[in-house]
């Protein structure tokens, strides 16, 4: 159905091949992984077969895609349209109609499809995917999940031959993903449909795939083969594979079911062995040392008060670099985070209060009566459904959105009366959405910039990006970052700050593992300074590796709050693979089992 022949595609002014040596098929009728650490190529590949490379996107392509027999050098993507459906890492890109049941449509009507017909695809779509409840809701009021939903179906609608979808499952929370994936899996194998997907959270997606392609590093040639074949030399790996790896079982196992029925023998070597319960953030005093609110001289900010302002802040010049972003001194082996490096005290004061928090967003009701307490040195995760509230309540915390009822503190300030100026000395949010932080031509003017808004040392926002994407050059675009390149440098941007509450909305979504891995060693870093985090994440291996704390909203409600380990191991949606495969015993990470069996 696709066949890439020797396929190299050159963007102009890079001085190396995004991709080179493709040569591979996907089979009609199979769903096909396509995976790979950040910036190896992935997107172009995916881009490739709908036509989008390189007549959107420019540059030069060599060798030959041909889908359903056409050449995608000689047919612009609208020729194409019929037999590929495309959606891509940002759904806001995609959508041309303002309401959920318009977007569905749009496309059939594009190919002029009956409306007798139209009408009864669009029925079917909002069934399969759980959105009929927002069939007359506009676009821009959903969740980031919600638009997702909305992404995929209406590249559905139209009955396409090829589905290519890009990160499908980033911004879903897990009851969701794997409905999705259900549909997917059932287009696959009722329809005949050819699916092509690129995913970076692989323990969603890789028990569904017939085989996996794998681009080891930039520029390297596509290994291919069953999920099991790949998975054993991968550089990117679930945590079940990893597991297995641990353990050397053969072949290794690709679902949590294959695991628990391999993993009596390790259960029986970790009875008796127990994961450190070390005492959370509220009752630890914070890192000794200068507090993280205290500023250095201000300097002129270079644009006027905006959404960017409101999201950086100015901190002094104390950023993480190589070692002060690493894992504190003292951490116990099992990698679990700690709160601070100080032995129990009383508990510190509360850096953020919210009480009885009660927001209305275009008819809805966001939030009802939440609250919500953090201290310094801690890591709450907020989770839940997609359109829970995640979102608004990080909104709220940073000042864009005002409380209905209740109130909302940070540091004793009320965010949206306080002076965008001011409020960044306390709180930095990283949204969803990186390109609303990002607006320079080039990663190194994005990072002199973001030195100069927090009066920071030349080259603070650089050592940061290093740290979270190793070769990005300063002279690269933003815009020709992967999705997951662009979060890690609107983080970066947001983190030369240092600002004692740090807020993060999905900030895992397109990131790789090795990637994951570095963003967790920052995050650790700044709790052990002092710094309180909360982030919203649909991610639950990445609640388990460094939250103290988990809370779960449903329906703009508090349902529940407490240990990581009491919210995730009693939880069968939110609870990490590890979790799943030695209940009932207590595991949440592969680094915890590895530790354990030193």
């Amino acid at each position: 159905m696709i066949r890439f022949e020797d396929v190299s595609v050159t963007y102009e002014g890079a001085d190396r091949p995004a991709v080179r040596r493709v040569d591979f098929e996907v089979p009609e009728g199979e769903l096909v992984l396509l995976v790979g650490p950040s910036g190896t190529g992935k997107s172009t590949i995916l881009n490739s077969v709908s036509g989008l490379v390189p007549h959107f996107t420019g540059g030069t392509l060599r060798g030959r895609v041909t889908v359903a027999g056409r050449d995608t050098r000689t047919h612009q993507p609208r020729e194409l349209a019929d037999v590929v459906g495309t959606v891509g890492q940002d759904p806001l890109a995609h959508f041309v109609t303002g309401t959920v049941e318009d977007e569905l449509a749009y496309g059939m009507e594009s190919l002029g499809i009956a409306p007798a017909v139209m009408r009864r695809r669009v029925e079917e779509t909002l069934d399969l995917l759980g959105l009929d409840g927002l069939r007359d809701r506009a676009i821009a009021t959903l969740s980031g999940g919600q638009r997702q939903r909305v992404a995929i179906g209406s590249v559905l609608t139209p009955h396409p031959e090829v589905l290519v979808l890009d990160e499908p499952t980033s911004a879903l929370d897990p009851a969701a993903a794997e409905e999705v994936l259900a549909v997917l899996q059932r287009l696959v194998h009722d329809l005949g449909t050819t699916v092509f997907l690129a995913e970076h959270r692989l323990e969603r997606v890789v028990q569904y795939a017939d085989r996996v392609v794998l681009l080891p590093e930039p520029g390297a040639a596509p290994v291919c083969g069953t999920p099991a074949e790949v998975m054993a030399v991968s550089p990117v790996c679930p945590p079940v594979v990893e597991l297995g790896r641990l353990a050397g079982w053969s072949p290794l196992p690709m679902t949590v079911r294959d695991a628990r029925r391999r993993a009596v023998g390790l259960r029986e070597r970790l009875t008796g062995r127990a994961p450190d319960r070390r005492p959370t953030a509220t009752t630890a005093a914070p890192h000794p040392g200068p507090a993280p609110d205290r500023q250095a001289p201000a300097t002129p900010a270079r644009r006027a008060v905006g959404l960017r302002e409101r999201l950086t802040g100015r901190a002094p010049d104390r950023r993480p670099t190589a070692t002060t972003a690493a894992p504190h001194a003292g951490r116990t082996p099992d990698q679990r985070p700690t709160a601070t490096a100080a032995a129990l005290a009383a508990p510190a004061a509360p850096l953020a209060e919210v009480r009885s928090l009660r927001v209305r967003r275009d008819g809805v009701d966001a939030l009802c009566g939440v609250g919500l307490t953090v201290v310094p040195g801690e890591t709450v995760a907020l989770m839940g459904r997609n359109g829970a509230g995640k979102s608004t309540l990080l909104n709220a915390l940073v000042g864009l959105v005002e409380p209905g009822s209740g109130t909302v503190r940070v540091r004793g300030a009320v965010p949206h009366r306080t002076r965008p100026r001011d409020l960044v000395r306390l709180v930095g949010l990283v949204p969803q959405e990186p390109r609303d932080l990002l607006y320079a031509d080039t990663v190194g003017a994005e990072c002199a910039a973001a030195d100069r808004d927090a009066g920071a040392a030349p080259g603070s926002c650089r050592d940061l990006v290093s740290g979270l994407l190793p070769g990005v050059a300063d002279g690269t675009h933003p815009r020709d970052l992967s999705e997951g390149q662009r979060l890690a440098l609107a983080l970066a941007v947001v983190l030369t700050a240092r600002p004692p509450l740090l807020l993060l909305d999905e900030p895992t979504r397109g990131l790789d593992y090795a990637a994951k891995a570095r963003l967790v060693c920052v995050l650790r870093g700044l709790a052990a300074d002092g710094h309180a985090i909360v982030l919203a994440t649909h991610d639950v291996e990445l609640a388990a590796e460094i939250a103290h704390r988990v809370v779960l909203l449903a329906e703009g409600e508090v349902i529940a709050d407490g240990p990581t380990e009491d919210i995730v191991v009693s939880s069968p949606s939110f609870a990490p693979q590890v979790t799943k495969v030695l209940a009932p015993q207590r595991w949440l990470t592969v680094a915890q089992v590895r530790e354990a069996l030193a």
